[in-house]
């Protein structure tokens, strides 16, 4: 008889049992919204749509972070050689500098997440907080002469930046905030034209939820009979955009504000940072079909290799 095959226990370990309960951890709330409305509130402007990161196309915060962390870390490779204190204590200060305006734009990405979130990045924040009073500690000790304490405060200051970027990892790949919730769109829809329901059935001025190779698709028939078609699934945090409120050609995510142009997709204001995917619309037989932009360019190709062209189709863009 053949020995019975064991299989090695797997459990999930204990910080990530830990960072499970912070996710669940309503006592954390109330800080949450209050800092939120009071982040939100700043009067930003258009500025806000730069923290963001709208004109990059991802988040501006992971690329400023990396200026304080890389500058904490490069002194404290110096305080180990303990033989060019006065370098060392310019990169804590360049350090600090740069821990502003990499906040700032966390702040305002932190500002426009959901609750789990909103929990895991507030300690996130106050691990950061930790570690720059450390290192504002640190630059004091070393600026009077107290070499060693100031050391020793920038080993703990790179602890607390240690523990902080664990958790804006968690933030980023476990809970995927800044993640663009749409990008899987162009990969599930398969090529060609789709059929998502008969064009009396959509309602004039009202945007309403189909369809396609069952990606939620948000559709809307304007007034001026024009057929729009975007991904419903907001790319922020995936909001229904077919719940929203349409506008100068516009539509508004019911989420977090996110504002999508109808006729191509384009964020026009955050905080989402990328694009809604995009189908074009047609009308046969009093049907409407829709098909992902971007792949008439390869069918025209196909046209052009031989493939018949189709005829009798009235588009709608």
């Amino acid at each position: 008889m053949s020995a019975r095959r064991r299989h090695p226990r797997t459990r999930e370990n204990r910080l990530l049992r830990l960072l499970a309960r912070l996710e669940r951890e309503p006592r954390l709330d109330p800080v949450a919204e209050t800092l939120g409305a009071g982040i939100r509130s700043l009067p930003l402007g258009r500025a806000r749509d730069v923290l963001h990161g709208t004109w990059l196309g991802h988040p501006v915060h992971p690329l400023l972070v990396q200026v304080p962390i890389g500058s904490w870390l490069s002194a404290a490779v110096l305080d180990l050689r303990k033989d060019r204190p006065r370098e060392a204590g310019l990169l804590v200060g360049l350090g600090l500098a740069a821990a502003a305006p990499a906040a700032l734009t966390g702040a305002v990405d932190w500002a426009e997440l959901n609750p789990p979130h909103k929990r895991v990045g507030l300690v996130h924040a106050l691990s950061n907080t930790a570690a720059v009073a450390l290192y504002t500690a640190s630059l004091a000790c070393r600026a009077t002469g107290r070499t060693r304490a100031g050391r020793t405060l920038g080993f703990l200051g790179l602890t607390a930046v240690g523990a902080g970027g664990m958790l804006g990892g968690h933030l980023a790949y476990r809970q995927a905030a800044g993640a663009n919730h749409a990008e899987a769109v162009p990969h599930l829809v398969t090529e060609g034209w789709h059929r998502i329901g008969a064009l009396d059935d959509l309602p004039p001025g009202l945007p309403v939820r189909r369809s396609v190779d069952d990606v939620p698709v948000m559709v809307l028939r304007g007034t001026d009979g024009a057929i729009h078609a975007l991904a419903d699934q907001c790319s922020h945090l995936a909001g229904p955009l077919s719940e929203g409120t349409v506008s100068d050609g516009c539509v508004q995510c019911p989420w977090h504000g996110s504002v999508f142009r109808l006729s191509d997709g384009l964020n026009v204001r955050g905080p989402a940072v990328a694009p809604q995917p995009a189908f074009e619309a047609r009308v046969v037989d009093g049907q409407v079909e829709v098909r992902l932009r971007g792949q008439e360019e390869e069918e025209e190709e196909a046209g052009e290799a031989g493939e018949p062209s189709e005829a009798g189709h009235e588009h709608i863009h």
